[in-house]
């Protein structure tokens, strides 16, 4: 087996589809009013579901954390250490909540991490200094 993909599930499509397009600057081409959105990032599929579309696609309920979740992150790259910097102060002056400015780690990668509308990790990195 081969990773293609992965699925986050949302409640408010309209307003994860802006994030996702207007803040972060994925291809999302389809309407925001969808039930769905599938895409492809860098060569990834990324894939937005509606909540309820998923329950009754599978007959099952499931359940959901609130506020900012700490389930799993988003990761992006970016080509440096200021570009971390840059792109932080970028998506936050745009909208995304932040959860942990620009520090650069002890294994020698700079990184930050924001949230989207509705609590899911996005962590933005880079390993070059410049």
């Amino acid at each position: 087996m081969k990773l293609e993909g992965f699925g986050i599930f949302v409640k408010d499509m309209p307003t994860m589809v802006r994030f996702y397009r207007d803040v972060l600057g994925f291809g999302i081409k389809e309407d925001e009013n969808t039930t769905n959105v599938f895409l492809e990032k860098d060569g990834t599929l990324f894939l937005l579901y509606g909540r309820n579309d998923i329950e009754k696609m599978t007959n099952s309920k499931f359940n959901y954390a609130n506020k900012i979740s700490g389930h799993f992150e988003i990761a992006l790259g970016v080509e440096s250490y200021a570009a971390v910097d840059k792109t932080f102060a970028e998506v936050t002056a745009k909208g995304a909540a932040p959860v942990m400015p620009p520090t650069t780690e002890p294994w020698g990668q700079r990184t930050c991490y924001i949230a989207d509308p509705e609590g899911n990790l996005v962590e933005i990195g880079s390993f070059v200094k410049e």
